[in-house]
């Protein structure tokens, strides 16, 4: 009876993994916590605490992508990392960094691009779209840097089509990135030479 119920939770897990995924690469979700509840709800086990970690979701993520992400997928992550490097030119100021989806390459066409940016106060990066006349709204996410939790300001705009994501640091925070949500390692950043060299090796 044991091993019964056994090989269903692990078959449910593995279930859940594909889901998330699936949801992640279709509808362009980046928190994996809602990922994880929406495939929960979609399988019809809302109240599960068998849930997938994180980094299991990524793998199929990145799997995901390579089996069924075709040409439109790699057409939507060039777009999008053309339009991140157009934005960090922008945000030069602020010495912008890309990171998440966009830079790891699992980013789809729903996707959003998410920029760190570094400012002495955080109202510098306000008044920077302020006056430039960019419509922004701004909410602060949760996130975890080494071993306790912060606050950190997101402005969320749309340049074109493309919505964006931009997070703003102290100077702490450019010498200590947030750890990522996959594996709980220092997030990756990428600068402007990093990006141009990627769309230079995906070139047609």
């Amino acid at each position: 009876m044991a091993r019964g119920k056994q090989t269903r939770d692990l078959r449910m897990r593995e279930r859940l993994v594909q889901e998330a995924a699936r949801i992640m690469a279709v509808e362009g979700i980046r928190d994996f916590s809602q990922a994880k509840r929406k495939a929960a709800l979609h399988l019809g086990a809302p109240g599960t605490t068998n849930l997938p970690q994180n980094r299991e979701i990524q793998a199929a993520l990145e799997d995901y992508q390579r089996l069924f992400g075709g040409e439109r997928q790699q057409l939507a992550l060039r777009t999008l990392r053309e339009a991140a490097l157009e934005a960090m030119q922008f945000f030069a100021p602020f010495s912008p960094r890309l990171v998440g989806g966009v830079l790891d390459g699992t980013a789809g066409p729903e996707s959003a691009v998410d920029l760190h940016c570094f400012a002495d106060t955080p109202e510098d990066v306000v008044l920077f779209l302020m006056d430039q006349g960019v419509p922004f709204d701004t909410e602060e996410r949760r996130m975890r840097f080494d071993d306790e939790y912060d606050f950190v300001p997101v402005h969320r705009f749309v340049a074109g089509e493309v919505p964006f994501n931009l997070s703003v640091f102290t100077e702490h925070g450019r010498r200590h990135p947030p750890r990522s949500p996959v594996d709980g390692r220092p997030m990756q950043r990428a600068g402007k030479e990093t990006v141009t060299a990627l769309l230079d090796s995906a070139a047609p």
